[in-house]
């Protein structure tokens, strides 16, 4: 087995460990632990601020890194002075978005509404420049561990070991031993612990070279590195506001303690895109191979296939967290989270179009005409800015939600219409339409099942009706011949 299929599956597993892990903390436990307002400054402001703040000064070059590392490979034992060249720049840019971060603090505050808001933020508004520092620090060095094959300790990291960390520090919060600052400190401080064991792990495999040569502006132009950095910034930055701007501005239209609920909110819903993330793992590399061999025939076949597992998983976990959302909410046993509730709705029923479109977005970035990827993504980050401006004012944090739906539901019309008309490619047929209906009226009946009076007992019943009426509908109307296979599979054990 060589060291790049070892590497994948060590990530895999590293990678599902730390998805439950962190479903877990940033669902049940944090929540537990954190007033709504607490988890808004942390994961509301502080870390989006220091997430866009390390993007921008890190200008694209975690990307350039593995785009251009093969080329500096092996040319000497300090590869051509490549990891000083890559760090080079984005320190320079680092010292200019902190001089920014410092000047704008004013700025800042003021887009807060609530004086008890600002009167939070402000005594910790300065740890957004140490945390953008880490944060950049750890993606760069990751970067380099990829163009060296040495992924899993990085991937252990950032996966696994920040989350303990980070539940850790409210864990000695809620019992006293730290004070609220001294938590903002340690959170900061968790992201430093990770860029530092990256650079004690570069240092132990031998490829921590901290001198710069002027060798490594001979193998590449700096100015080519530049270009290309540029413009995985501009792809890169969507993709960040994306995931982010609607708990900003959730943060300073509403409240803190509105943007930690949203938070919670958006946490929950996240269990849905789980298996998509699992299948576009493998998509990525399939379909740039179906590219590069023409084949659009296998891969039409994978797009309906993949289409049609999403919509049948995605369904099933919709329903299953939609329908449970009181069970959800009461484990965490504080009421004012379950505000939300609305909020979640939404955010499923946008992520669940997300998934039934397919890997549309997959077959677009690897396409002779990727750089339309860049224009579909910057146009769905600027559509959330603008919906969530408009909407957030109006309907709270179901207008957050709702806008992060719309603008979902919107892209993935667009670019599957583009896939379609440009390569002839569309992933729908009669199956999808009799998921979506067998999905219908296992969710009616569950939905009429009675409350039992004791949460477990309640989570069971729903859950068991909606199962068995799905599973039963998917298998009568010959929807998922994967499922039927697997059913059969499984008996044929149960029976020898």
């Amino acid at each position: 087995m060589g060291i790049v299929q070892r590497q994948g599956i060590r990530n895999t597993l590293i990678s599902y460990v730390g998805l439950a892990i962190g479903f877990v903390n940033t669902t049940l436990v944090l929540p537990r632990l954190l007033s709504p307002a607490q988890i808004g400054l942390t994961a509301g402001v502080l870390v989006p601020l220091a997430t866009i703040g390390a993007q921008v000064a890190a200008f694209g070059f975690a990307s350039a890194g593995m785009r251009y590392f093969p080329f500096f490979r092996n040319q000497g034992r300090n590869h051509a002075g490549f990891f000083p060249l890559l760090l080079g720049p984005p320190l320079l840019g680092f010292m200019v978005v902190a001089l920014l971060l410092w000047v704008g603090k004013p700025l800042v505050l003021q887009w807060y509404v609530r004086g008890t808001d600002a009167a939070l933020l402000a005594p910790h508004y300065l740890m957004v420049i140490g945390l953008a520092g880490c944060i950049m620090l750890g993606s760069l060095q990751d970067a380099y561990l990829k163009s060296l094959f040495h992924t899993s300790f990085s991937s252990f990291a950032q996966e696994i070991l920040l989350r303990l960390l980070l539940v850790g520090a409210a864990v000695a919060y809620s019992q006293h031993y730290l004070s609220f600052r001294g938590f903002v400190l340690a959170y900061t401080g968790a992201y430093a612990v990770v860029a530092v064991l990256l650079a004690i792990y570069l240092a132990a495999i031998g490829e921590l070279h901290l001198r710069p040569t002027r060798a490594a502006l001979r193998v590449k132009p700096l100015r080519e590195m530049l270009g290309f950095g540029g413009f995985m910034l501009l792809s890169n930055i969507s993709g960040t506001v994306l995931l982010n701007v609607d708990t900003m501005l959730v943060g300073t239209k509403l409240s803190l303690a509105a943007a930690g609920i949203y938070i919670i909110a958006t946490n929950v819903s996240t269990a849905l895109i789980l298996p998509f993330r699992a299948l576009y793992k493998t998509a990525f590399s399939l379909i740039a191979e179906y590219w590069k061999e023409g084949d659009l025939a296998r891969m039409a076949d994978f797009y309906r296939r993949s289409t049609r597992i999403n919509t049948l998983l995605g369904c099933y976990l919709a329903l299953g967290i939609g329908l449970n959302l009181d069970f959800i909410y009461g484990l965490i046993h504080r009421p004012e989270y379950a505000v939300g509730t609305s909020a979640v709705l939404l955010l499923l029923a946008g992520r669940l179009v997300d998934g039934i479109a397919g890997v549309n977005g997959i077959i677009v970035a690897t396409s002779p005409r990727y750089r339309f990827d860049l224009l579909f993504n910057t146009s769905l980050a600027a559509a959330v800015v603008v919906l969530n401006w408009v909407l957030i004012p109006r309907f709270g944090l179901a207008g957050a939600a709702l806008a992060y739906c719309v603008a979902l539901v919107s892209i993935n019309v667009a670019r599957t219409w583009f896939v379609w008309r440009t390569y002839g490619l569309q992933p729908f047929d009669g199956r999808i339409a009799r998921i979506l209906l067998v999905a219908a009226g296992a969710g009616v009946a569950a939905w009429l099942m009675p409350n039992l009076g004791n949460a477990w007992l309640t989570l069971l019943l729903r859950g068991g009706m909606l199962t068995l009426v799905y599973t039963t509908g998917v298998l009568l109307t010959r929807t998922a011949p994967e499922l039927r296979a697997l059913l059969i599979s499984i008996w044929t054990r149960v029976l020898k």
